[in-house]
């Protein structure tokens, strides 16, 4: 049973209580003890009333993703009271409110149960019905903060920090609330109890926030300065982090803003409205989700044969069609990498975390515009809208952004003859472009039906051809540009078996390594971080007698593609599926390979 500062908390709730706050509250004074902590929020796609949940990974060895397992079930969801109770690990804590006694309905005698009475001493002291809910949930985390010794100077901290000076008044409140709590368990318990939290010196450097927050801070500083967007879970935080910064950071001496942000009618008008401002030489972008993607589709496609900048953020949510809107999966893979009707391939790119949606932010319109093209940046709600603890975001003070093969108007006064939009004179794919208004030698007319390289319409056959063979030497030109994958040999030499993965499951597959190598078996590790694929990953899959392909999505999305884009030999390529919409656990990958294993060796 795991003790100091290594066990899974997991509290249920209903949604619409305010529990949120109180257990963004938890996790961030455990990090805030110098802790490394995970939060992950299981919540509904309605308004309020049905069940929530908020897991915390406590975790001194620094596994910051999900275990698997529930070591302290805090059960204050009588609806799915049963549910939790079972999912404790043997040797496991339920806590739960005991003002309604639930003594039949405990059917275990492997774990310790601690009652308190949380809405008896609440109503006791607060009066208004909506202040009882929410200080009901403040003051669990008081009794939780005497039971695994959590730092209350610390919590009143957070709470002033989080109400600021204009909401001081709240904070006293507060913490009334916690004492509720805290002086309870702390007369009716032995308290800390063996499984707690004790203060470290492990989080320095580091900061608790969502890849949504960051894939806006770095799009604001990549210069984007159009935004065009429809409202979808999980995407809206993006639009509202990147309102946000731009009406603080945004404005020219005078005090004008210097950016647009429009809510569209639908997403195919946002995507249209972003690829006229990408024309226009402005960087712009838009943020959705599966559903937006694929009604989006008929701009991608036209960014792509038009060669028009755009950036498309697609925070992933699981599927088929509304799916269940709140929860996680990589169900989109295929479809961002392959966008469009007729021949197109896209740059996609797949970071591992929020600090890594930060830094592909930034990239992925510098790539937009070098290859003037749509690109991806394939994050998913995990990355997206849960918190997660990374280095601090670096910004580099030199940074320039990438503009490409732009003309300008000194540049058209010295071209001798024709300007042809989609020439390929430097033979690498990537045909000089010219922005609207800027010199009468660089117009053409654009046009997403059948052109010619100067950008006239043709039906001809060879003219056709020529340019949708440049755009495949386009993509292919990409593969130098894009980030390489991140790979990880166990030893100085390939060892027999690999893993290959992508995005969110990065962390899950580092701790199953970790763990499968504490029982005798090691594996290397190849992350791949972006599409095209690059020769890196070839070589990674011919090394290796058996590659476990691991992503979250029911039909190896992934898996099919490598094998579709490398010709890797499907035999080697061992899938391993995740896809009931909650974060893949550590857990969950080492059964798999181990049952592999084991199937192959009974064979």
């Amino acid at each position: 049973m795991p003790q100091v500062n290594d066990f899974t908390l997991k509290i249920a709730t209903v949604n619409g209580t305010g529990s949120a706050s109180a257990n963004g509250l938890l996790m961030k004074s455990i990090f805030r003890m110098g802790v490394p902590v995970m939060g992950k929020n299981y919540f509904p796609s309605n308004i309020q009333g049905l069940p929530t949940w908020y897991e915390i990974r406590v975790t001194d060895p620094g596994h910051l993703t999900r275990a698997g397992q529930v070591h302290f079930m805090v059960a204050m969801n009588a609806e799915t009271f049963a549910k939790d109770q079972a999912e404790i690990a043997p040797g496991g804590y339920l806590f739960y409110d005991s003002t309604w006694p639930r003594t039949r309905e405990i059917t275990r005698d492997d774990i310790t149960v601690i009652g308190v009475p949380l809405a008896e001493m609440i109503n006791h002291h607060f009066v208004e019905p909506r202040t009882r809910i929410l200080m009901k949930n403040v003051a669990y985390v008081g009794a939780l903060a005497a039971l695994l010794d959590l730092d209350l100077d610390i919590i009143e901290q957070l709470l002033k920090e989080t109400f600021g000076e204009k909401k001081a008044k709240l904070v006293e409140p507060n913490m009334e609330a916690v004492h509720i709590g805290y002086d309870y368990a702390k007369k009716h318990y032995d308290c800390p109890l063996p499984l707690h939290v004790k203060k470290a010196d492990m989080t320095k450097g580091h900061v608790i926030v969502d890849g949504n927050t960051t894939a806006a801070l770095g799009a604001m500083l990549a210069g984007a300065n159009v935004a065009a967007w429809y409202p979808i879970t999980p995407s809206t935080s993006v639009m509202d982090a990147f309102t946000s910064f731009c009406a603080k950071h945004r404005h020219d001496d005078q005090g004008q803003p210097q950016y647009k942000i429009i809510q569209a009618e639908d997403e195919l008008a946002a995507c249209g409205m972003v690829l006229g401002a990408g024309w226009m030489g402005a960087r712009a972008f838009t943020a959705t989700s599966g559903p937006g993607i694929s009604l989006m589709n008929e701009f991608i496609s036209f960014g792509y044969y038009t060669e028009i900048p755009a950036v498309i953020f697609d925070i992933q949510r699981v599927g088929p069609s509304t799916g269940m809107p709140t929860r996680t999966q990589q169900s989109d893979i295929n479809e961002c990498a392959y966008a469009g009707h007729g021949d197109t391939r896209h740059i996609c790119l797949y970071p591992a975390d929020p600090r890594e949606a930060f830094d592909f932010a930034i990239r992925s319109f510098d790539l937009a515009e070098h290859f003037q093209t749509p690109v991806f940046v394939v994050s998913d709600l995990d990355i997206g809208m849960n918190e997660w603890m990374v280095p601090e975001l670096k910004w580099n003070e030199s940074y320039r952004p990438d503009r490409g093969k732009v003309l300008s108007a000194g540049d058209l006064d010295k071209l001798e003859g024709r300007f042809g939009r989609y020439q390929d004179p430097d033979r690498d794919g990537i045909p000089w472009r010219t922005l609207p208004g800027v010199h009468p030698k660089g117009a053409y007319f654009t046009r997403g039906s059948g052109h010619s390289e100067h950008g006239t319409y043709t039906e001809d056959a060879a003219e056709y051809q020529r340019v949708l063979d440049r755009l495949r030497r386009k993509f292919d030109t990409a593969r130098k540009f894009v980030p390489a994958p991140y790979i990880d040999y166990a030893r100085s030499k390939p060892v027999k078996a690999g893993i290959i993965s992508l995005g969110s499951c990065d962390l899950a597959v580092k701790e199953a390594r970790h763990n499968l190598k504490g029982k005798g078996t090691e594996f290397d590790y190849c992350r791949i971080r972006a599409f095209p694929f690059t020769d890196d990953i070839r070589q990674f899959i011919d090394e290796h007698e058996t590659v476990f392909v691991i992503e979250q999505n029911r039909d190896a999305q992934l898996k099919a593609m490598l094998q579709a884009e490398l010709d890797a030999d499907a035999r080697k390529l061992v899938p391993i599926l995740h896809y009931n919409g909650l974060p893949i656990a550590s857990m969950h990958i080492e059964a798999a390979i181990e049952d592999h294993f084991r199937e192959a060796e009974a064979s």
